[in-house]
């Protein structure tokens, strides 16, 4: 625990309905901040489930409905924050996949699914920070930006060959960013491994993701399956005065899984 390193911070968290997303928005919480804006797509019960838990930390929740692929919602997200003057932290971290887990099948995803995944994993994140921008200038300290990303985007593993193209993408707009929005605003990536959510067993099915899960543990150099809490203290920290002099960052959150890859000197 880091006592109350958010305090007072204004925190946005797309795609904060459950798993990953709630877990950073109950974080963040938890550190002292003032409020989270907690937006969500279509799950307004869960989301609500996820306010409750902000505001058990002494947090003001404000819910927001909104697709990030589109710009408007993107800016209807933003404006929720206004009333406070400024986002301190912006968590992007609303994303969607295929799953055609078989890389091998081009057959089984399409044009159309990379132009999803990349108006939502990737345009969407774009314009978040677009539409936050002038709240995270207005921040007393540089407004921190932190991008859920994947080791699929590093590795080009995961559930399609889109989700991984998408997040290789989101790799390089995070780089790009840092270098265009410094110095009032850092932008960093997280790349996280398996993660323990539902939203694994929802696209594969509950068998699967045990297999998965038993897989993972099995496997990483760590011995884990990563829950969404393990993976919500590595971004948090990128939003936190502890890492003020990082920007620019890509930061592998997988147990180790990334190991079993070639080395990043040798690309």
């Amino acid at each position: 625990m880091s006592g109350k390193d958010f305090e007072d911070f204004v925190v946005v968290v797309t795609g904060a309905s459950t798993g990953l997303g709630r877990a950073i928005a109950v974080e963040t919480a938890s550190r002292g901040a003032a409020a989270v804006v907690i937006n969500y797509a279509r799950s307004v019960d869960e989301a609500q489930e996820t306010a409750r838990l902000v505001e058990a930390q002494g947090a003001k929740a404000v819910l927001v409905q909104g697709d990030v692929a589109l710009d408007a919602d993107c800016r209807k997200i933003a404006a929720a924050a206004e009333p406070f003057g400024r986002i301190d932290a912006l968590f992007n971290n609303a994303g969607t996949t295929k799953f055609a887990p078989n890389h091998s099948d081009l057959d089984a995803v399409s044009a159309e699914d990379f132009l999803h995944l990349y108006s939502v994993n990737v345009v969407g994140a774009f314009q978040m920070v677009r539409a936050a921008r002038a709240l995270l200038e207005a921040a007393p300290r540089p407004g921190a930006v932190v991008n859920t990303s994947s080791i699929a985007g590093v590795a080009g593993i995961g559930s399609s060959v889109p989700y991984a193209a998408s997040k290789g993408a989101m790799n390089t707009l995070t780089l790009s960013l840092a270098r265009a929005l410094a110095p009032k605003i850092r932008v960093n990536a997280i790349c996280p491994g398996f993660i323990d959510t539902p939203w694994f067993g929802k696209g594969v099915g509950p068998e699967r993701a045990q297999k998965m899960r038993d897989s993972t543990a099995a496997s990483t150099p760590l011995r884990a399956a990563s829950t969404a809490e393990d993976i919500a203290a590595a971004a948090v920290f990128l939003a936190s005065t502890a890492s003020r002099h990082v920007t620019g960052e890509t930061l592998l959150v997988d147990a180790g899984t990334h190991l079993g890859y070639a080395p990043l000197s040798m690309r």
